[in-house]
């Protein structure tokens, strides 16, 4: 997946990190990626497909700046972005990204409420 980041991320440019698998674009960072963070099980977080990769979604921030964190659900190791949604849209990173996080193969899929209708009684 590393290999396959792309060079800009909603017009913000890539910049040099000194982690292993990590990636950061923007100066200051406005998007901070981690690969290899620990998967995610089951939850109730809001979890969106887009371009058919799964992203769990997590608010969080401080005096009144928030943080997104998405990371890749049904994906071993699971990779995290960080951003701030006032300052980089993440519709757009995710769009853009999506295609180097489906390097890494999808073992689970989100589950919405739609789709327990039609499940199998017992």
């Amino acid at each position: 997946m590393m290999v396959a980041l792309p060079d800009t991320l909603a017009g913000a440019a890539l910049r040099d990190t000194t982690t292993q698998a990590t990636a950061a674009w923007g100066n200051p960072s406005q998007v901070v990626l981690r690969c290899g963070v620990s998967v995610p099980g089951p939850t109730t977080d809001r979890c969106v497909t887009v371009n058919d990769v799964d992203w769990v979604i997590k608010e969080s921030g401080t005096n009144g700046n928030p943080d997104y964190t998405l990371t890749t659900y049904g994906r071993t190791p699971a990779t995290e972005l960080v951003l701030d949604p006032n300052k980089i849209a993440s519709s757009t990173v995710l769009a853009e990204i999506s295609s180097s996080a489906a390097k890494i193969p999808q073992t689970r899929r989100c589950l919405g409420a739609s789709d327990t209708l039609n499940l199998p009684n017992g």
